[in-house]
């Protein structure tokens, strides 16, 4: 609205007041008038309208925006500033520690003990390899209260030949061992000997053993593996036995299931020549046998279905005895709370082949005149749980109740035992109650075993187990030279970087023998023959190690640290107190 606009209409209004002033003053009295209304008024609203028209602005003052332009003059500036990288923190890696291929080590101690290994292997390419390893063990004796030569050296060589290859690979080996032992257990508390007699006995015994096998193993086939070996085992009094075995396994897939067959082929044969008081023994026996077996597994749980079939032909002093053999093979497993807590159970049997050498391997001092035939273990049935009790900490518990026909125990006592010399008769230095015969029974044996380990932390380990056996005789009034209780640990502890330290104890329960009597000063003078029992020992052993450098480590291993002077076969006494100082030696060609 401009101002002249605003002017004209208080014009208007100012001369249309003045009117309506100069009209009252003209006539102040109105009269009185009759207004007849013949309609009444209805008032409406008629429909409001925009005016339609678009005001002139006519404003001096509104003036467009200008465009404002901002120039910015840069320069540039001295800066000696700058910015430092980034550095992953850093770790400190330990030491790696340098691999060798070869050993020697070396050590001495009391009773004129001497412990002496060199192990060596070289690549000659990429795939082949050789090795060998000898060992040797020996002590000049010295064992309070014993008569007779107690020395004993045991030195052995291995040698092997390798060659590997992407579908398989094979190794040959070839070996010489040579034991030398003293008869030296005289039953001086049994039996009264003279010192002139005692003086003609020549207690020495030695073994020899050659062998000759090799094992092969293929990838991705369907043939796994194969074991074969030949054995020549001989003594000083011209007994002579060889062994020949091969074992070939297969592993087949059908569907979603592994099929597992092992074949076994196990020959043994020998014989004892006459000698003085003993007829001449020889034996023979071929096992052969097929164990297939097909593997189930689903989810949790897993179960091997197996059977053996043996098939033995024997012969003893002329006489055969071929008999065929069909034994369960049976086992399964089941997670019950992962790797904590696994159940499992079983059934298994076997045809096991014995021989001369492998009784001379547990008892060194096993006459030359044995009857050697192989064990029926029917069945042995167990059921157990294992797992862990923490990530650290893992346990064995298994109960078994086992089944053997033809079980071989070692008995002291010998029928034609003859204490004292007669001059029609030759008395093999053997045959006078310091040696081991064989004897044969069925038995039922009824165990628990338990075992616990536990790695504390890398530089600390524990080991304990322990066996309760209770045995039952068909024949025998016991069960010769069998403890019912054995009891172990053993603890290994990385000290430093430098320095190591291990023990371990055993402990053996009570075990019977039988020995012949001759000894009027005996508890009954009449008597013959006698059960004997032997005590229960326990037995400490320490070893501490110290790390001179990555190639050479000092060592001092100390072993019946109680010095117990029990007995492990009737009458032939342990060393005491044994200490062993020495040195390994680590390098490469």
């Amino acid at each position: 609205m401009t101002i002249k606009f605003q002017y004209k209409i208080a014009f208007v209004l100012a001369l249309a007041g003045f009117h309506a002033a100069t009209a009252q003053k003209k006539d102040e009295n109105i009269g009185t008038e009759v207004v007849n209304v013949v309609k009444p008024y209805t008032p409406t609203i008629s429909d409001a309208f925009k005016v339609k028209e678009t005001p002139v602005v006519e404003d001096d003052d509104n003036a467009q925006k200008k465009e404002i332009e901002y120039n910015i003059f840069s320069f540039p500036v001295a800066s000696t500033f700058t910015p430092a990288k980034g550095k992953a923190a850093g770790v400190k890696r330990a030491k790696r520690e340098s691999l060798y291929n070869n050993y020697a080590t070396l050590g001495a101690g009391n009773y004129g003990t001497v412990n002496a290994e060199l192990f060596v292997t070289e690549n000659l390419n990429r795939n082949e390899y050789v090795g060998g390893m000898l060992r040797h063990l020996s002590s000049q004796g010295g064992i309070k209260d014993v008569v007779l030569d107690d020395k004993y050296y045991d030195t052995s060589l291995d040698l092997t030949y390798g060659n590997r290859q992407k579908a398989y690979s094979w190794n040959a080996d070839l070996g010489y061992h040579n034991q030398v032992y003293n008869w030296y257990g005289l039953p001086l508390e049994y039996q009264t000997f003279t010192d002139e007699y005692i003086a003609t006995i020549d207690p020495q015994q030695t073994y020899h053993t050659f062998y000759v096998g090799g094992k092969v193993a293929a990838e991705d086939s369907f043939f796994r593996d194969a074991t074969v070996q030949y054995k020549r085992f001989w003594d000083a009094f011209n007994s002579a036995e060889n062994r020949f075995y091969v074992k070939p396994s297969l592993d087949i897939d059908v569907l979603d299931e592994k099929i597992k067959v092992d074949f076994i082929a196990d020959y043994v044969g020998g014989n004892f020549e006459e000698n003085g008081l003993y007829s001449a023994i020889d034996y023979n026996y071929f096992n052969v046998g097929i164990q297939p077996s097909v593997l189930f597994q689903r989810d949790d749980l897993s179960v091997q279905l197996g059977a053996g079939l043996f098939y033995s032909m024997g012969k003893l002093m002329g006489e055969s005895d071929n008999k065929f053999y069909v034994y369960p093979q049976v086992k399964a497993s089941y997670k019950v709370v992962g790797d904590l807590m696994i159940a499992y159970a079983g059934a298994e049997g076997t045809l096991k082949q014995n021989s001369y050498a492998d009784f001379v391997e547990q008892n060194h001092f096993m006459m030359p005149n044995l009857i050697v035939a192989p064990t029926d273990q029917q069945y042995d049935i167990y059921v157990g749980l294992k797992g862990k009790l923490a990530s650290n900490v893992a346990y064995n518990i298994r109960g078994s109740y086992k089944n053997e026909d033809n079980r071989a125990f070692f008995a002291n006592y010998n029928p034609a035992l003859v204490p004292q010399p007669q001059p029609a008769v030759e008395v093999p230095a053997y045959a006078n109650g310091n040696s081991f015969g064989l004897v044969y029974d069925k038995m039922q044996t009824v165990s628990f075993f338990g075992e616990l380990k536990a790695d504390f932390s890398k530089s600390v380990s524990f080991g304990v187990n322990g066996t309760f056996s209770s045995y039952s005789m068909e024949n025998l009034q016991e069960a010769w030279n069998l403890p019912a209780i054995q009891i172990g640990a053993d603890l290994d502890v990385d000290i430093t970087e430098k320095w190591y330290a291990g023990a371990n104890v055993f402990f053996v329960g009570e075990r019977k023998d039988f020995v012949a009597v001759n000894n009027p000063d005996f508890v009954d003078p009449l008597a013959t023959e006698a059960v004997v029992t032997l005590d229960s020992y326990f037995d400490a052993n320490a070893h501490v190690g110290y790390k001179y450098s990555e190639r050479l480590t000092g060592f001092l291993k100390l072993n019946n640290i109680a010095s117990q002077n029990y007995q492990r076969w009737v009458n032939y006494p342990v060393q005491g107190f044994q200490f062993l100082v020495g040195a390994s030696y680590k390098f490469n060609f």
